[in-house]
């Protein structure tokens, strides 16, 4: 197997890594890349620095497995991290070497900012017996000339740098679309590099659904789902989010069970009545004669089983986001409303309107309860125009909303 090395800080990384890696991939036909996070870089030995770098390493690793997710010519290898110490190249190689058994040399992928200093390197004459020297551009439109045995990638110089990323992580700038998605999830959730969170989960004693959780439950979602059906998903996980903000709720919590609230949406009716009896629930008489509204409850359980997602609140909006339930919280009211109102759903103005806050003139703006009566009217309605039955759970929401109303 003929394997390329891509080293450095990784602090954190961010999307000219992957294209570099995978540049220099496809052009010197190599079967993989293996990433390698240093513990403690020669070239960053500022104190500061380093004892972040040293700090945070296990997180960088973290970052980079996020990040290069279903890529099978992608890999990482921890042997700097758990070496710890200064990070040496030619230590790496032969560790590398060992293990991996490659076909020919090692590629060894480093940059034009480094590549002037390479002799410089410890013991870099034993590092050119182990691995053949591939040089990327990342601050050099043209490429220079470099007194050892080297290759020159023609790549395009993407202007990223980790320093940058940080940077505007710690001014609250724009950084997301510079790193991958994964590692974007990780920084959020660790608060990395000065993150300041603006969900209010990490308040919330045995709240578990971080963003982390979030992106392989959306990941999920997309998968199972037509796209139809997973853009009405997102639409209501975003609808389901702002809500919770006007209405002092967690937006990651209204989000997670948004994007989740379909999940189950198109299983089939047996493999959703096994899901709901293999957890031990009950099926009503209606839910037996139409297994398809159980898609709610079957998407809680695999919430619970298969993600370790355990919010109370995040489980019952989903599994009563269909027919609503007389004791309902607020979440689960909040994404009831948000899968019928959002986005793409053809409802009248008014009712959009009472929903995305637009009051109408002279009006005050609308409670949760007076939200939740308009759509569920509305719902009962165009069931009844269908003719089709109405779950208990349903009709007990509608006695109950009825009179506090009197």
């Amino acid at each position: 197997m003929k394997l390329g090395i891509l080293g450095g800080s990784f602090n954190p990384i961010h999307l000219g890594h992957i294209f570099l890696a995978d540049k220099v991939l496809s052009t010197l036909k190599l079967d993989r890349i293996i990433f390698i996070p240093a513990y403690c870089s020669p070239f960053k030995l500022e104190e500061n620095e380093s004892r972040q770098m040293q700090d945070n390493a296990y997180d960088r690793l973290d970052m980079l497995a996020a990040s290069i997710t279903g890529n099978n010519k992608f890999t990482i290898d921890d042997c700097e991290v758990t070496r710890e110490g200064i990070s040496y190249t030619v230590n790496t190689l032969e560790d590398i070497i060992s293990r991996f058994l490659p076909q020919g040399k090692l590629t060894l992928i480093i940059g034009d900012d480094l590549a002037a200093e390479f002799p410089q390197w410890h013991q870099s004459d034993k590092i050119l017996q182990l691995a053949d020297i591939v040089i990327a551009r990342r601050i050099n439109a043209t490429a220079g000339s470099y007194p050892y045995p080297h290759t020159i990638i023609d790549n395009d110089v993407m202007n990223i740098s980790s320093q940058e990323v940080r940077r505007r992580i710690q001014e609250r700038s724009s950084w997301r679309s510079l790193v991958p998605s994964g590692a974007a999830a990780l920084i959020e959730d660790r608060c990395l590099y000065g993150y300041q969170s603006d969900s209010l989960h990490n308040n919330l004693s045995g709240y578990d659904c971080t963003q982390t959780v979030i992106h392989r439950i959306e990941a999920t979602v997309r998968a199972s789902l037509s796209t139809e059906r997973f853009l009405h998903s997102r639409n209501t996980a975003l609808h389901a989010s702002d809500l919770c903000r006007r209405f002092g709720l967690d937006p990651a919590a209204g989000y997670l069970a948004g994007i989740a609230h379909d999940m189950a949406k198109q299983f089939d009716n047996k493999h959703l009545t096994k899901i709901i009896k293999n957890a031990g629930m009950k099926i009503s008489i209606l839910e037996k004669d139409k297994p398809s509204l159980l898609h709610g409850k079957a998407a809680a359980v695999l919430l619970r089983e298969r993600f370790s997602v355990h919010n109370k609140d995040v489980l019952e909006a989903v599994a009563y986001h269909t027919s609503g339930s007389e004791n309902m919280g607020a979440l689960a009211k909040i994404v009831y409303i948000a899968d019928k109102t959002e986005s793409s759903r053809r409802i009248e103005p008014a009712l959009r309107e009472l929903c995305m806050a637009k009051t109408l003139a002279g009006s005050t703006q609308a409670d949760l309860d007076e939200i939740l009566f308009a759509v569920l009217e509305k719902t009962i309605f165009k069931l009844k125009a269908k003719k089709l039955v109405l779950s208990e759970d349903t009709l007990n929401l509608l006695n109950k909303m009825m009179q506090t109303k009197l």
